[in-house]
């Protein structure tokens, strides 16, 4: 297949920052073969004229809980404990591998429709689930399981060993890994200091290091992790992680809110990715140092965390809130740009993942995943003076036109093309009430219901 796109605005991303006021892009198979100012082939199957439009890399989500889409809605103005020992594990320790199915499948129908092609999982229920989904949505996912070897109140099903946690995972990497077309990959996940032992923490490492892929695990997330690493550990989270020799490139700090300057100068030293989520910290967890790890040279890549701690699955508004919040709690209007908030949610979050030579910016040789964005689709991103600020600032979802990933289109004119949009919104909420009646969730009515 040969598709020209052109006439278009193309933020291509690269190391350069290249945008072409008026350029084409030719795409052959599942790479991009030209881009820029150029008479396109004779022989393309498809020609596309997006005149007045934007073209960009998709986005890459790097810290979101695809078995949690079912979820929404299900834990808000609650505490913390409330929220994890009432809401969430009993939900997601009811799930079945059918319900981790329609999940991810409802959850991948969300991603597309706002412009994502790219997630990583830290941890969710049945891995073959996601994977099945993924496979079938089209879009690319680092996938881990929800891996716990010790703490208080995990429901019985949860309660394994440091052995059978790590033998789990490496089943999933055997059975699913770089499957797909490579689409779908396996990593390996450890939940949150909370619930893991130093020696899961250093074995998980070991085998990561073994099959050349990442660890994802929620690090310094609350103020009350980093008070418990202090009292079980002798010292803060981040500070332990160090000292044990976990911390590494592969490694990804999903959060990453309650770092000292010092343990910030810990991840740049060894290279950690960081998954920063400003609309699930802002619930609860807090301001995290972006700041400065942007200065320092920390890879930060953004993303949605899970619809209980965000209910907007949307890298678009994560770009719009990142834009807001760094501002607001230091006083200074310039201390996070518009660009830099761009590369987070595109080709940092692709270096983020390890994939960087495939994605993430648009270049020869690299994947064709790309959106197509009409600033005309509604006023709110009207009139476009500084195209960069708009695309982080003033855009909506609903700007995105097209979605690619693999050079197979995802999506073409706000029409899904892989997911039945109907059929998996009407099996998601009849599998959302099945879970929560077999976890004996109930919440209280805010109203009066007549």
């Amino acid at each position: 297949m040969k598709i020209l796109l052109k006439n278009a605005m193309v933020i291509t991303m690269n190391e350069k920052r290249e945008v072409y006021r008026e350029g084409n892009i030719l795409i052959e198979d599942d790479k991009i073969k030209e881009i820029g100012h150029f008479n396109g082939p004779d022989d393309c199957d498809e020609v596309m004229d997006c005149k007045g439009k934007m073209i960009m890399p998709s986005f890459v989500n790097t810290h979101t809980h695809t078995s949690q889409q079912l979820a929404r809605g299900l834990a808000d103005d609650v505490d913390l404990l409330t929220w994890l020992r009432e809401r969430i594990w009993p939900y997601e320790s009811n799930m079945t591998e059918e319900d981790s199915y329609i999940s991810t499948l409802l959850f991948c129908a969300e991603q597309i429709k706002a412009g994502c092609t790219s997630i990583a999982e830290p941890g969710g229920q049945f891995v073959s689930g996601m994977a099945k989904a993924i496979t079938e949505a089209g879009i690319r996912g680092k996938l881990a399981n929800s891996v716990m070897d010790c703490g208080e109140g995990l429901p019985r099903v949860w309660q394994r060993s440091t052995e059978e946690e790590l033998a789990r995972q490496e089943e999933d990497i055997k059975k699913y890994h770089n499957t797909a077309d490579g689409r779908v990959k396996v990593w390996f996940g450890i939940r949150t200091i909370f619930n893991a032992t130093d020696e899961l923490i250093l074995r998980t490492k070991e085998l990561a290091d073994k099959y050349g892929v990442g660890v994802h695990m929620h690090i310094a997330e609350a103020r009350s992790e980093v008070e418990y690493a202090k009292a079980t550990r002798g010292c803060t989270t981040v500070t332990h992680l160090n000292n044990l020799g976990f911390l590494d490139k592969n490694i990804m700090a999903a959060h990453a809110v309650w770092l000292t300057n010092e343990e910030v100068e810990m991840f740049r030293d060894h290279g950690v990715k960081v998954s920063h989520n400003p609309a699930s910290a802002m619930r609860v967890l807090g301001f995290a140092k972006i700041p400065r790890m942007l200065r320092e040279g920390i890879c930060v890549a953004l993303g949605t965390d899970g619809t209980p701690t965000n209910n907007r699955m949307n890298m678009v508004d994560e770009m719009w809130v990142t834009s807001l919040i760094h501002k607001g709690w230091r006083l200074e209007p310039d201390v996070v740009k518009a660009e830099e908030i761009l590369m987070m949610a595109t080709i940092n979050g692709a270096k983020a993942v390890g994939d960087e030579d495939l994605y993430g910016s648009l270049e020869p040789g690299k994947k064709a995943d790309l959106i197509i964005i009409d600033p005309d689709a509604n006023p709110d991103m009207l009139p476009v003076h500084d195209p960069i600020a708009n695309l982080v600032t003033s855009m909506h979802s609903t700007n995105i036109e097209c979605t690619m990933c693999d050079g197979k289109w995802l999506m073409k004119d706000r029409e899904l093309l892989t997911i039945n949009e109907k059929e998996i919104i009407r099996l998601g909420k009849e599998h959302a009430a099945a879970i929560c009646k077999r976890g004996n969730i109930h919440l209280p009515d805010r109203f009066p219901m007549l």
